[in-house]
């Protein structure tokens, strides 16, 4: 607690006063380009990563960077979208995972949860068809590399978890919201982006990125 008290003061001393002027700007409301779903996880920084400033990324956090499908209890992630498409006129959304994903490897073993962390356990149930897929058609991977394809898979599911609720759907059919699939990888700060016409995830930088439409064959190497 003593460093996070002695970040705030050098922030409120030192930052804020040097950036009051965009302060007041985002006191007046907010307009962020895009909408990003990424993980929990404490190595992940949206803003670091994709060097925006206060009021430029609208962000979901949770563990395993998931979305609930519609149709199911409404929770956070739901009403933060619909928020976020509705209310803001957001016109990106970008589900974004990460290599050594903790959410990930729990994922691929649930037996190690389910007396520890039942709650945990639960939650990852809106990833079953992502554990499913990675049974059914990578049997034979090594763990590395069967965790690298569940990190990317997952990316994938969850947007076709995204494309279940009402809002996200409509304007998906009328042009006005793209969805994007990344994959962060922390050892070497790139980031890989999901391109349906070669069903891989290729560095952000290689071409133009357009919404997931299927699962693919994915490249697990890249993210070793």
């Amino acid at each position: 607690m003593k460093k996070l008290i002695q970040g705030i003061h050098h922030f409120q001393a030192n930052l804020f006063s040097s950036q009051r002027e965009l302060f007041e700007r985002l006191a007046r409301g907010q307009q962020p380009v895009a909408l990003m779903i990424t993980c929990s996880d404490s190595r992940i920084n949206p803003n670091l990563i994709t060097q925006t400033e206060p009021g430029e990324l609208f962000i979901v956090r949770n563990a395993g960077n998931l979305v609930p499908a519609h149709g199911g209890p409404v929770g956070g992630e739901a009403a933060t979208v619909e928020f976020a498409v509705v209310g803001l006129g957001i016109r990106d959304i970008i589900v974004c995972g990460h290599s050594l994903c903790g959410a990930m490897k729990a994922l691929l073993d649930p037996d190690s949860l389910r007396q520890t962390m039942p709650a945990m356990c639960a939650w990852l149930g809106h990833a079953e068809a992502t554990r499913r897929l990675l049974e059914e058609k990578y049997p034979d991977l090594s763990p590395a590399d069967r965790l690298n394809v569940a990190i990317q898979e997952n990316v994938l599911q969850q947007l076709d978890n995204l494309r279940t609720h009402p809002a996200v759907a409509d304007r998906v059919a009328r042009g006005e919201l793209k969805l994007h699939g990344w994959v962060y990888k922390i050892e070497t700060g790139e980031v890989f982006a999901y391109d349906p016409g070669r069903e891989q995830f290729l560095p952000l930088a290689a071409g133009p990125e357009e919404p997931a439409l299927a699962h693919g064959a994915l490249v697990a190497e890249r993210l070793s």
